[in-house]
């Protein structure tokens, strides 16, 4: 298995990549690894993922955003593998720092650009991944984006927001937010279209920045901002895959103490109801019963910890790779859950795999 998670750490993160597993049938927990709609890894040669390859590509095509395929009576459960979001903030005021904050908690690498030095050493104090203590058209410069990068600009004044505004407009993005004043927001695109600026790019700017919630100070203003990030994001319904810490845990055992100690990925592959957490969400079980990731918290994600850690132990016993994965369903609706205290309701499918 460990074959599979170095083929998906070396995917073009700038390419469509798609990770697929047979859930039943005789190939059951065969996995393969598609970029841009060629087989590039495949856990058995030749199996069913070659065999099938054409009918799997057409299934996907007629939902791209669908998880659960059909192919020859095989469920197939899709993976599409997105980058790390990257949160880029310009500006290092008031309001960045619980951007900052909420943008760490989610998981996101958080770059923040600003220009004065107190404010970038506030940045580095709130915990931002990287910050560019540099004029904002120098720090811009330096960055790529891509489509998972969410651009926030938040800086002092009109004439900065226009210099961020005008690089950020030709870069690729999942967003622009731009804080400030109908009015002001109005002259400042007014002026990025003038010197060159696409109006249809400035037609999907975010501003007034965040969700209407009456946000007044710097950490409602903070949330509402964070929540229309999040907005934007799940309407995607495309995930990071993998962190990087999971994928590191995975690759180097060794960083954690556990030597080649057996652990186990839960992949939440269906779901029905008002489950909390989408097709796709992964936790990553450890040996000693740490979770990197969680697929909901509660009795539910206990159920699936006790498996898996009944998994790790078993695992160098077991015979055959079959013996290394397992469907766990779990049903957080009826009298049963709710005196177990699964009050969300809905149920979900769980992959487990010893990796």
């Amino acid at each position: 298995m460990l074959d599979f998670y170095r083929a998906v750490a070396e995917c073009d993160p700038g390419k469509k990549n798609m990770t697929a597993v047979a859930l039943d049938g005789p190939g059951f927990g065969q996995r393969a690894l598609f970029s841009e709609g060629c087989l590039v890894w495949e856990s058995e040669e030749g199996g069913f993922f070659s065999e099938n390859r054409e009918e799997l590509l057409e299934a996907v095509s007629r939902d791209s955003r669908k998880g659960l395929v059909e192919v020859k009576g095989i469920k197939v459960f899709l993976d599409w593998l997105g980058q790390e979001l990257e949160l880029v903030i310009c500006g290092g005021g008031h309001v960045s720092i619980p951007v900052i904050r909420i943008g760490l908690m989610m998981g996101c690498k958080v770059t923040v650009l600003e220009d004065r030095p107190q404010f970038a050493d506030n940045a580095r104090r709130a915990g931002a991944t990287n910050v560019l203590c540099e004029s904002f058209d120098q720090g811009l410069d330096r960055i790529e984006g891509n489509e998972n990068t969410y651009f926030v600009i938040v800086t002092r004044g009109h004439r900065h927001d226009q210099t961020c505004l005008e690089r950020i407009v030709r870069k690729k993005h999942a967003y622009i937010g731009m804080i400030g004043s109908r009015r002001r927001v109005a002259t400042v695109k007014e002026s990025v279209i003038e010197r060159g600026g696409d109006p249809a790019v400035l037609d999907q700017l975010y501003s007034p920045i965040g969700l209407d919630i009456g946000a007044e100070t710097p950490e409602e203003i903070g949330v509402a901002i964070m929540a229309q990030i999040i907005e934007v994001k799940n309407r995607k319904r495309r995930t990071c895959g993998y962190s990087r810490e999971m994928m590191r845990q995975i690759l180097n055992p060794d960083t954690e103490g556990h030597g080649q100690e057996a652990r186990v990925l839960a992949t939440i592959v269906t779901r029905k109801g008002s489950a909390p957490r989408d097709t796709g969400t992964k936790m990553l079980v450890l040996p000693d019963g740490r979770c990197m990731g969680t697929i909901g918290g509660g009795c539910m994600e206990g159920a699936v910890i006790r498996q898996a850690l009944h998994m790790i132990r078993s695992s160098q016993e077991a015979e055959g790779d079959s013996q290394n994965k397992k469907l766990c369903h779990v049903d957080m609706t009826g009298t049963d859950a709710e005196d177990e205290g699964m009050v969300c309701g809905g149920a979900v499918d769980v992959l487990l795999e010893v990796v």
